[in-house]
């Protein structure tokens, strides 16, 4: 029986979508074997401010640009699932698309705040999780309280990519050059970049519905 698509989820604001995000998942597509990778464009995000996110379709088309001509699909989908929270996003499209195998990526970033995420156990039971190394958080991830439950479960990295149906929890810990990209740079250097992003609502390149910018918030 021919083995289930491989998908790669990657959530955040992307605000704006930058050549990092681009850079780590296309690693992470080489490393992991993966079919695909889905950017996961969050409507918000509580642990950020406010203040200085852009409207939701800049994020969106700021993503298709860095997305295109890879094996890299852009979505709003937590907009038409209704969810809050990512444990209710991934459980959701777990339901939704059962003929697929997903893998929840994040930075080494996100799993030194990952116990601050809503049943965060409950995220790392229902789909395999990759870390990246990210520059100035390793320390903190290998510290954090999440790292210290999720450890008994690490994976090494050629024994995740072949075996066979996935399972979780598993956590598998990607190296390689470290990329210090970031939005918030982005932003400081170029405050009005969402302007080159304006323009009619853009289509979810997963739903294929139109995305138009709204007040939902989505939390970790």
């Amino acid at each position: 029986m021919a083995r289930k698509r491989r998908i790669g989820l990657l959530g955040g604001s992307f605000n704006p979508a930058h050549g990092g995000h681009r850079r780590i998942s296309l690693f992470a597509l080489r490393a992991l074997d993966l079919d695909e990778v889905w950017w996961l464009v969050s409507p918000g995000n509580p642990l950020k401010p406010g203040k200085g996110m852009a409207p939701l379709a800049a994020r969106v088309r700021s993503a298709r640009a860095q997305a295109r001509r890879a094996p890299i699909l852009v979505t709003a989908i937590e907009r038409e699932l209704g969810t809050r929270y990512t444990v209710d996003t991934l459980a959701a499209l777990s339901r939704r698309y059962a003929r697929r195998e997903f893998l929840w990526l994040m930075g080494s970033d996100n799993l030194a705040q990952f116990h601050r995420w809503r049943d965060w156990r409950r995220i790392a039971r229902t789909m395999p999780i990759a870390v990246v190394a990210r520059p100035g958080y390793d320390a903190a991830a290998v510290a954090s309280p999440a790292m210290a439950w999720l450890r008994r479960f690490s994976v090494p990295l050629s024994s995740f990519v072949n075996r066979g149906e996935w399972s979780a929890p598993a956590l598998v810990t990607l190296r390689f050059d470290p990329d210090d990209r970031s939005a918030t740079a982005i932003r400081r250097a170029d405050p009005d970049w969402a302007l080159r992003y304006a323009g009619p609502p853009p289509r979810d390149q997963l739903t294929h519905r139109l995305i138009s910018s709204g007040k939902e918030t989505t939390a970790p």
